[in-house]
């Protein structure tokens, strides 16, 4: 007996690799169409208007998802999105090494939240929404550390909101971690399989 019941695989509509890995890992079939759509077009009105990063994550997500559900009628699609921020300010990913490196500098000895939101829709319908949040306190760091980190780091700089993937070198940068791994990873996994579990797609 498979361990998915839904008549088709999974449709994620990311092209994050974290996500991707993360339900492969679980045991779920899936195919991988990113989506495309203007996602400042979505939040900025939604920041401007001090939407909660809850909403905005949320929003992404549900954007996503139809616009793939759109080329793919009939799929179940999960979008996806996280957001960072501390002390009411969102951080957007760095463009380039510099700002990543000022970026890091602005967190360093802070408590940061991360903030990630799934949706699941088809036929236009919504089907489950989830949002999970994690805070994760980053240690005191001097030029130098940041310096030697952002050697270390590589494209991870770059690929995230934070300029750390904590499953890798980003590790090293904290000193508290309070939400569990998979929301920080970009996905509220548990979240996920418990809303798929209700609607008897998964069998486990």
């Amino acid at each position: 007996m498979s361990l998915w019941s839904f008549p088709t695989p999974l449709l994620l509509a990311s092209g994050s690799q974290a996500r991707r890995v993360m339900l492969e890992e679980a045991g779920l079939p899936i195919e991988v169409l990113p989506a495309t759509i203007d996602e400042r077009a979505i939040d900025k009105p939604l920041r401007a208007a001090d939407a909660e990063p809850s909403v905005i994550a949320l929003a992404l997500a549900r954007a996503k998802a139809a616009s793939v559900l759109t080329q793919n009628p009939g799929r179940l699609v999960l979008g996806a999105d996280q957001l960072l921020d501390s002390d009411g300010t969102i951080f957007d990913k760095a463009k380039d090494r510099a700002e990543a490196e000022m970026k890091l500098a602005a967190l360093a000895g802070r408590t940061h939240r991360l903030t990630s939101g799934a949706v699941l829709l088809c036929d236009g319908e919504s089907l489950f929404e989830t949002v999970s949040e994690a805070h994760l306190t980053m240690r005191p760091l001097d030029s130098a550390a940041i310096e030697l980190y952002a050697d270390e780091a590589g494209t991870a700089l770059t690929a995230c909101a934070g300029c750390y993937e904590i499953e890798g070198r980003g590790a090293h940068l904290f000193s508290r971690v309070e939400g569990d791994h998979f929301t920080i990873r970009g996905l509220p996994l548990l979240d996920l399989l418990a809303g798929l579990r209700a609607k008897g797609w998964i069998r486990l």
